[in-house]
């Protein structure tokens, strides 16, 4: 089976300057996603798997640079127009995607995508994750989900057109327990099937995407103070898993 594993991070953050390579626990933060990407590589000797690291920064291959892994990860350059504010990650990933299959005349199965941002996964979420949707062959794609804290059938609201405000999902439930169940994305990592691309997909949320329901405390960094508390959980093993 043949892997790709995209490892995108940009030099430009406005919510955390220079996030990606912000220490936390003592290590970058783009070290854990390089990190687990090594580990999957490791775990499954008989696949093909390339580890590409997309960046348009020099500081940030840099800092990579520092693990002394060099053999085991490429550097690609991302181009300016899929490095600003409003790009999306998806063009970046399929970019690429694109570039690598094109120079090493290769057809990738799957790709995987670490999100930096979101490093709270173990080498077992993968492989579940892995297993899930090598089982399906119809899916399009399959992405880390936790059980969401707030439910959109019994306590979230949206505006409507008068003005006035409503559950965003309609049902006629009692408890919170009693509407169905719910999940919240935590940008941790997505793994798409080749069929994603053939079919020129525009979001990562498809009619056919499966979701891995992580059973432990996963969470994205926005704001500053979410650095603050990822590194208590980590530094005092809180989080129950091994990174």
């Amino acid at each position: 089976m043949n892997i790709l594993i995209t490892i995108c991070a940009r030099g430009g953050s406005k919510g955390i300057p220079r996030k990606n390579i912000k220490e936390i626990a003592g290590k970058p933060l783009i070290y854990y996603s390089l990190n687990l990407a090594e580990k999957l590589k490791k775990e499954r000797p008989s696949d093909i798997i390339d580890i590409v690291l997309s960046t348009d920064s020099d500081e940030i291959k840099e800092v990579v640079r520092r693990f002394q892994i060099e053999d085991l990860y490429l550097e690609y350059i991302r181009p300016a127009k899929l490095a600003t504010d409003k790009s999306g990650k998806l063009d970046a990933i399929i970019d690429v995607r694109d570039h690598m299959e094109k120079n090493k005349n290769i057809i990738y199965d799957y790709v995987l995508d670490l999100d930096v941002s979101s490093p709270l996964r173990t080498i077992e979420d993968l492989k579940k994750a892995f297993a899930i949707i090598i089982s399906d062959d119809e899916a399009f794609n399959i992405f880390s989900v936790n059980v969401a804290h707030k439910n959109p059938y019994f306590n979230m609201v949206e505006k409507l057109d008068n003005g006035y405000y409503s559950l965003c999902k309609k049902g006629n439930f009692l408890t919170r327990q009693s509407a169905p169940d719910v999940y919240e994305m935590n940008a941790s990592f997505y793994i798409y099937n080749k069929t994603f691309f053939k079919q020129k997909l525009k979001s990562v949320i498809t009619e056919k995407s499966l979701i891995y329901e992580m059973d432990h405390i996963c969470f994205d960094l926005d704001n500053p103070i979410d650095f603050d508390f990822m590194e208590y959980l980590i530094e005092n093993n809180k989080l129950g898993i091994e990174l």
